[in-house]
């Protein structure tokens, strides 16, 4: 074949499956728009950074001396950089301002834009946000396992997921009331509150600690911070892994019938 004839560099990629091929796209859409506003990223990723290192300070003063609760908290700084979601900005705004029904005959689902965009906020929330992960490491001395981080990587993926499924069907309550902000702001409430950022689960009595390592809400932040700072093993290792991956097939399945009844209501409406 000529060097004329041959087909563009775009046309030689891979051939991944469509929705792959798809998320792929949103993602880079996404992560060079936000550049452009980068300045109210690091906005983001301060506010999103305060109540960690709040637990990092208080526990720290609570219990001078233990070196699982700084590198616990360290860990979990980054783990909520890399799950946090948005979603009662990107969907529920969409529905609101009316855009809803363009992207419902767009040639895709529309969770691939809305994936996208939290992937795209997830690797800039990252980026920005590393300055302050290494200074808080490096105050506190904080060193992790190598083993331990492999360990909790499958679990920060799982986590990033389930929390985007989690906020994803909050923000579907747009479609039926005005104040599907305050939704998500209650279920960002639960997160602190039982996920692990207001304190440890481990170092909770029982039966508290039982009850929380059930809760969806340890599953999408707690967790995997657990596992990195080395307080996770064996069985309850396992355990942690079966709730986790319980929680998003559940999550998964509610969304997905959120979904149908939403726009039922939304095409029998009018949009």
């Amino acid at each position: 074949m000529s060097g004329s004839n041959r087909p563009p560099r775009s046309a030689r990629l891979p051939r991944l499956p469509r929705l792959l091929r798809l998320v792929w796209l949103s993602v880079w859409r996404s992560s060079l728009s936000q550049w452009s506003w980068r300045s109210f990223m690091v906005t983001l990723v301060v506010g999103e950074a305060v109540t960690p290192l709040l637990g990092l300070f208080v526990w720290s003063a609570a219990l001078p001396g233990d070196p699982t609760v700084s590198t616990y908290y360290v860990v979990l700084l980054a783990v909520q950089l890399m799950t946090v979601s948005y979603e009662h900005h990107t969907l529920s705004n969409g529905i609101y301002d009316g855009n809803l029904a363009a992207a419902l005959v767009q040639p895709q689902p529309l969770v691939v834009d809305i994936f996208g965009a939290n992937v795209g906020l997830r690797i800039w929330h990252l980026i920005f946000g590393l300055p302050l992960i290494v200074v808080a490491a490096v105050f506190t001395g904080v060193r992790v396992e190598p083993a331990a981080v492999a360990l909790a990587i499958p679990a920060l993926l799982l986590a990033a997921l389930l929390r985007f499924a989690f906020t994803y069907a909050l923000a579907l309550s747009a479609l039926w009331t005005q104040r599907a902000h305050g939704v998500v702001g209650l279920g960002e409430t639960l997160i602190f509150l039982l996920g692990g950022t207001a304190a440890p689960l481990s170092l909770l009595p029982d039966p508290y600690r039982s009850l929380g390592s059930v809760l969806p809400f340890w599953s999408m932040l707690g967790m995997p911070a657990e596992i990195a700072a080395g307080n996770l093993h064996g069985s309850a290792l396992a355990q942690a892994y079966g709730v986790q991956i319980g929680w998003l097939v559940l999550v998964t399945a509610v969304v997905t019938a959120v979904w149908r009844l939403g726009l039922r209501r939304f095409t029998a409406v009018g949009g």
